[in-house]
């Protein structure tokens, strides 16, 4: 196999099960555009190496032994804050979904998430969006809906943003609202910065709770 491009999106893995890790390994490097920069068993072993590995994105999945997934990100978050970190499991938890991004996720997939839709959501990491699988999408506004809140906010929005905000709250990706909406995926990104300008908010799960008024 040649090695990916050098401007290819670095990514770490941070993964207990070998044979997820390596199944992983194998997907980014074997894909056009992608490289698995390193690969760590833990997140102790993550935390000494991958300031020096200075990686686009990271996969971390949120059981590990040791300190776990979600520690990991905090720790991460203090000497990275700028990196997009996505966490993996199996679980459809909603206190870990939450835990997780409080603690500075930018998305959250399910390992069951297919090959595609995963590289998918890694690019639109690295563009800046919050990836999320739409069962675990769901799972956030179904827990949010169940709890008395105020009305959406008056945020002046167009028919359009608030067509994709439907979209972004069924868990949509960008190229799945570009299509859904017959628009383009660049058009897809500016509203969203105009969304998350008018909320006052920087990600899709902030946009999405915003917008539910919560």
């Amino acid at each position: 196999m040649k090695n990916p491009p050098d401007n290819a999106i670095r990514i770490v893995l941070v993964e207990d099960d070998k044979t997820v890790r390596e199944g992983l390994r194998m997907l980014l490097n074997g894909s056009p555009g992608f490289r698995c920069a390193a690969a760590y068993p833990n997140g102790e072993e993550a935390l000494r190496n991958i300031e020096g590995i200075n990686p686009d994105v990271a996969l971390m999945d949120i059981h590990l032994p040791g300190i776990s997934g979600i520690e990991c990100v905090v720790r991460l978050k203090e000497r990275m804050p700028s990196l997009p970190i996505i966490m993996l499991t199996v679980f459809e938890d909603n206190e870990a979904i939450f835990n997780s991004l409080a603690a500075g996720a930018t998305g959250y997939l399910l390992k069951r998430t297919p090959p595609a839709k995963l590289l998918e959501a890694i690019g639109e990491v690295y563009q800046g969006g919050s990836p999320m699988s739409g069962q675990i999408a769901r799972k956030v506004v179904e827990t949010f809906q169940k709890a008395p809140s105020a009305a959406a906010p008056a945020a002046n929005l167009s028919k359009r943003e608030e067509e994709i905000l439907s979209c972004l709250a069924r868990g949509y990706m960008y190229k799945e609202i570009a299509g859904q909406l017959n628009i383009s995926v660049e058009t897809v990104r500016t509203h969203l910065r105009n969304i998350y300008e008018k909320l006052h908010v920087r990600t899709r799960t902030e946009a999405v709770l915003r917008y539910l008024g919560k």
